[in-house]
């Protein structure tokens, strides 16, 4: 099955347009949610591993870690890390049962074998709230 080049030329335009429509709506939600928390007390060094239940990558810099009670922890990385945004995806080891500052992620990439990115620092886990509940005060 051939193509002509003006079908190839629309089928290309038209999956650049899916492509930036679809970062753009990731762009949105991850905007969304960095405006719904608000800081809501003292940073922590570490949380517990065991508790972790979700984590929300929403930049290069910034992770949220849903814990098992729906607590949300923001952590800063203290630089970028490239590709952390664009993947969405980190692993980590750690011997303790402890994610800590001190610790470092790095970016996975799918595709075929084991394929990563940048490994980069963690910053002190911030407790946040819905920015809802702050305003109500």
């Amino acid at each position: 099955m051939s193509i002509s080049r003006k079908t190839a030329a629309s089928l290309a335009a038209a999956l650049l347009v899916a492509t930036a429509a679809s970062a753009q709506g990731r762009a949105e939600r991850r905007a969304a949610l960095m405006s719904a928390w608000v800081p809501a007390g003292e940073p922590q060094d570490c949380i517990q591993l065991n508790r972790i239940r979700e984590t929300r990558v929403l930049s290069d810099q910034v992770i949220d870690f849903v814990l098992d009670n729906g607590q949300v922890f923001r952590n800063t990385l203290p630089a970028k890390c490239p590709q952390l945004g664009f993947q969405e995806s980190f692993g980590y080891q750690t011997s303790l049962n402890l994610l800590c500052n001190v610790d470092i992620i790095t970016v996975i990439i799918p595709g075929i074998g084991p394929n990563t990115g940048a490994s980069c620092g963690l910053g002190r886990f911030v407790p946040m709230k819905p920015a809802e509940t702050a305003r109500k005060r």
